[in-house]
């Protein structure tokens, strides 16, 4: 996995975040830098938690299912991705968040939109990438987003919140058939 596919991947990843931190930027009346630095340190950390663990969750059976990763690799991100896309485009009205940084407020949120990132994990242990450049990479570009995105929050609102998850799910399963087709030897 090249440097590209891989920022692709974080950026596609840390949609989720991004989106609860605009929110986030949204319930408070200023956010400050300490403020937009705590909802990234929560959101980036968890989004490099949560790979790890699903990476050394897929080494422990990696050997075990080997003629199919490619066809796991390509499942897990599909369904990912659909997901988020379906997540944007449902018209379920979405719970209003406090401004609250207390882990009880911060830990759910951060463990809810890191969950996609444990299956991304699993999927890295079947590529055999790097994993600690890997998910350092996932959790600094999702602190960096995530950061912004509470400062978006705060000055434009709720506008882009739709597009970027649905943007963040479509990279996914493009990614996901590239690998597929890549080991079907379609593309090289």
């Amino acid at each position: 996995m090249n440097l590209g596919e891989l920022f692709m991947i974080a950026v596609a990843l840390s949609m989720d975040a991004f989106a609860v931190a605009v929110c986030k930027g949204l319930s408070v009346r200023k956010a400050g830098l300490h403020y937009s630095l705590a909802v990234g340190l929560y959101f980036g950390g968890f989004q490099a938690l949560m790979p790890l663990l699903g990476y050394y969750l897929g080494v422990s059976f990696r050997d075990l299912i080997t003629n199919v990763d490619h066809w796991i690799a390509f499942v897990l991100l599909a369904v990912i991705g659909v997901n988020m896309i379906r997540e944007a485009c449902s018209k379920e009205e979405e719970e209003s968040l406090d401004g609250s940084l207390s882990p009880k407020s911060m830990l759910p949120l951060a463990v809810a939109t890191s969950i996609d990132a444990l299956a991304v994990g699993v999927t890295f242990a079947f590529l055999r990438v790097s994993i600690v450049p890997a998910v350092s990479f996932i959790g600094i570009v999702t602190f960096l987003l995530s950061s912004v995105g509470v400062k978006i929050g705060n000055i434009f609102g709720a506008r882009y919140k739709a597009k970027a998850e649905i943007l963040g799910g479509v990279i996914l399963i493009l990614i996901g058939l590239k690998i597929l087709l890549e080991h079907m030897g379609i593309i090289g």
